[in-house]
């Protein structure tokens, strides 16, 4: 009889970037206003934050940013705790499959020169890892946010600036199958 195959937790971790001035600025600048108190609707660009995610499972937080896939212990960056966990479920894929599957993400999609804040990002990590661990998406408010504020105007004027931003949250070391850190 096979031994029952071990379940990991999956948590997403959310980082306000911007602690809490996207929030307060938004509306001015994307001409959006916060949704009303009655009943609510999943954020929209203008109430939430600039987030940046990471992946936990098998006790390390894994993120992607200019540097290529990084890892850490779980709220090990700068950036302190995260402003959010969302628990994505469990997954059966064991730790060195995982490790694995990342060493391959790092040298193919997720290079750190493939980086780009609003088309290639942390984001981008943590939904393609999400669902190759649990089968889920990460919540779309957060994967939506980039198009929405580039359909503004004032998205389109400041994507020039944008674009030539790198973000790599200090604190992680680059993760990397051959030097033995996970």
């Amino acid at each position: 009889m096979e031994e029952p195959l071990a379940l990991h937790p999956v948590k997403l971790y959310v980082y306000d970037l911007s602690k809490g001035m996207a929030r307060r600025l938004s509306p001015l600048m994307l001409g959006k206003s916060k949704a009303g108190h009655r009943r609510r609707p999943a954020p929209t660009a203008a109430s939430r934050p600039l987030a940046h995610t990471s992946i936990i499972v098998h006790k390390d937080e894994f993120f992607y940013g200019s540097g290529g896939i990084s890892s850490c212990a779980p709220g090990g960056t700068l950036l302190g705790p995260p402003d959010t966990v969302v628990d994505l479920g469990n997954t059966e894929v064991t730790e060195e499959i995982f490790l694995e599957y990342l060493s391959s993400l790092g040298e193919s999609m997720f290079r750190g020169e493939s980086y780009n804040l609003f088309e290639h990002n942390c984001n981008t990590f943590s939904n393609e890892v999400a669902q190759f661990l649990t089968g889920r998406k990460i919540p779309s408010y957060i994967t939506d946010l980039p198009s929405e504020v580039l359909a503004t105007p004032f998205g389109q004027a400041l994507r020039p600036l944008l674009d030539s931003i790198q973000i790599q949250p200090p604190g992680g070391n680059t993760f990397s199958r051959h030097n033995g850190q996970s």
